[in-house]
């Protein structure tokens, strides 16, 4: 087994109100930023081991589907990377390049140049 940390990030769907970031947006122009949209999300990162990236995407997308998100308002985003064992916490690559948009999107990156994508 293989340590990997999966990043589910979920967000409002389009067209559902997102009052927090409303709130948030009022705020921030209230301070002088100028901005276009601002939508929040709920980022949840989940350190677990499994038998290759495209087994630890199908199982972050699991708990997604089950409990992490409601399909009805929200989508989310999945993001595997690979733990270096024994390593430090906070020292793995945050996968920013690597995430898809979308409902039930899955990236898987090894930590290598190949990307695995898993979706269900």
């Amino acid at each position: 087994m293989t340590a990997y940390t999966a990043t589910v990030t979920v967000s409002l769907k389009q067209g559902v109100l997102d009052p927090e970031a409303e709130t948030t947006q009022q705020a921030l122009e209230r301070l002088g930023f100028e901005l276009e949209t601002l939508r929040s999300a709920d980022r949840y990162e989940v350190d677990l081991d499994a038998a290759s990236a495209a087994a630890a995407a199908d199982r972050a997308e699991s708990m997604a589907e089950r409990l992490l998100a409601n399909p009805t308002i929200h989508d989310y985003e999945v993001t595997v990377t690979e733990r270096e064992s024994g390593g430090a916490e906070g020292d793995e690559t945050d996968g920013a390049g690597d995430e898809t948009a979308g409902s039930g999107q899955a990236t898987a990156d090894t930590g290598g140049d190949d990307e695995a994508t898993g979706e269900s």
